[in-house]
């Protein structure tokens, strides 16, 4: 298990419950970064404090981190591959789309994130992804990938950029 996917010994085994409905979903419908994803979001949740994993149905929890992956990485977005209809997805897990939604939106909120976010971005979508470039240089927004070596080194040295270009 990497860090990215310790929990609290608590909620271990929802955490074990909500990855094994994940790992499942996106085995057969999309693959192993997205599962890599699920996995680090379904611990992230455990992690906080209260817990929201805590209460409410593990389905309902492992619907809701798929459609947020999804979400954030435009998997309903037709161009993409793969793609998932906002609908298919939550019918793997027996959940509405509206249910679906409402948990994605939550957990959005919880985790403080949106669309393109890098952090929980796809690892071969990063190149493509212009929001994990974005740095201040002198009190402008520039793109890491404009400016010198010398900048981006800086850059990836304190986390900025997710590597050098």
């Amino acid at each position: 298990m990497s860090e990215s996917e310790r929990v609290p010994a608590a909620l271990q085994s929802q955490y074990d419950e909500i990855v094994a409905l994940t790992d499942t979903f996106c085995q057969r419908h999309l693959n192993e970064e997205y599962r890599d994803l699920c996995r680090r979001m379904a611990a992230t949740l455990c992690r906080k404090r209260p817990s929201p994993v805590a209460t409410g149905k593990t389905k309902t929890w492992a619907c809701g981190i798929a459609y947020s992956v999804g979400r954030i990485n435009f998997l309903f977005d037709k161009s993409q591959t793969p793609h998932l209809r906002a609908d298919e997805l939550c019918q793997h897990f027996g959940l509405s789309p509206k249910t679906g939604s409402a948990k994605s939106t939550t957990i959005m909120d919880l985790l403080k994130t949106g669309q393109a976010d890098p952090h929980w971005t796809l690892p071969s979508r990063m190149g493509d992804n212009p929001m994990a470039w974005l740095i201040q240089v002198n009190g402008l927004i520039v793109d890491a990938r404009q400016v010198s070596r010398e900048i981006q080194e800086e850059a990836f040295r304190r986390g900025l950029i997710p590597y050098l270009p």
